[in-house]
């Protein structure tokens, strides 16, 4: 966190040089000590995201690959005259443990288009699908999988 923080300091000032390199290590170390003393951070916290940082790029790819995939499905359903979409509810229970990794969930389904995630209440999430094809392996998707592999690094 504290090489983001310097590193945002040397981006925001639009030029290096060595004086404003020394003061954005005085600003930053005093942010940093600052989120560590007021807000509940610490430097185990920074291990624990750098050892998942190739996790979420990893989700984040696969992000981008499946709202790639499901944008031709829904282009599919639109421009397709005899085929009929059948909306359906779909409610599951997830494995997740951590309120974080559910809600990533929640949001990964919401960005996909054709799903929707309605709720979520404790171990279930309920969502909304355009077809009924797209519900079909929701609860055990990837996403899942690498939330999974995210959630047994916090450890």
């Amino acid at each position: 966190m504290f090489l983001l923080f310097l590193g945002f300091w040397i981006l925001l000032n639009g030029k290096f040089t060595w004086e404003i390199f020394l003061f954005g290590l005085a600003v930053s170390a005093a942010v940093y000590w600052f989120i560590c003393r007021f807000m509940d951070y610490s430097l185990r916290k920074d291990f624990l995201l750098f050892k998942n940082a190739g996790l979420f790029l990893l989700f984040m790819g696969v992000l981008l690959r499946e709202i790639a995939r499901a944008n031709l499905g829904v282009l599919r359903l639109i421009l397709s005259p005899k085929y009929e979409p059948e909306p359906a509810l779909v409610y599951f229970k997830t494995d997740l443990k951590t309120g974080i990794g559910k809600v990533l969930l929640a949001n990964s389904i919401t960005l996909t288009p054709g799903t929707i995630t309605v709720s979520v209440e404790g171990d279930e999430l309920c969502v909304h699908c355009l077809d009924k094809e797209m519900a079909e392996g929701i609860e055990d998707s990837v996403f899942v999988h690498i939330i999974r592999r995210m959630e047994a690094g916090r450890k």
